[in-house]
């Protein structure tokens, strides 16, 4: 079964390449991709990843504007009945960004499953989605086996 992710760039960040290449890299690696652009708004996540009914929601951000671009982001994906969606976010997410632990930190505690760099390797996110999303397909698998049991 083909997973869906939902990908772009959040805010009034017009960096397209990136996304370029992760739409190429999910799409070569059996992902159904859903490219948003560049540009998009909190909104326009949340209803690609309702209408798609997709597993993952990638966010992009290399302009160091993503604390204020996803602010609220989570709220507006449970508020949804997208709790389970699995949201990732990458690039250079803060300006003048030294410690990206912190960084990293900052981001899992607004509700990101997952926190990348703008240096790492496209093959290393979509490792870590298959991983994610199998693991939340044994819970789910689990869960119906308790409830039918």
């Amino acid at each position: 079964m083909t997973k869906t992710v939902i990908l772009g760039v959040i805010g009034s960040d017009a960096h397209v390449v990136g996304i370029t290449i992760l739409e190429q890299a999910f799409e070569a690696a059996g992902f159904d991709v859903v490219n948003l652009g560049v540009q998009s708004s909190q909104e326009e996540f949340v209803d690609a990843a309702t209408a798609h009914d997709a597993e993952a929601v990638l966010v992009s951000s290399l302009y160091g504007h993503a604390k204020q671009d996803c602010e609220g982001f989570h709220q507006k994906i449970i508020d949804a009945g997208l709790e389970d969606v699995t949201t990732y976010i990458g690039g250079n997410l803060a300006v003048g960004q030294d410690d990206f632990e912190e960084t990293r930190r900052f981001f899992r505690e607004m509700g990101f499953d997952r926190v990348f760099d703008s240096e790492t390797d496209p093959e290393d996110a979509i490792e870590a989605l298959r991983a994610d999303l199998d693991m939340r397909s044994s819970e789910s698998e689990q869960e119906s086996h308790t409830v039918s049991a």
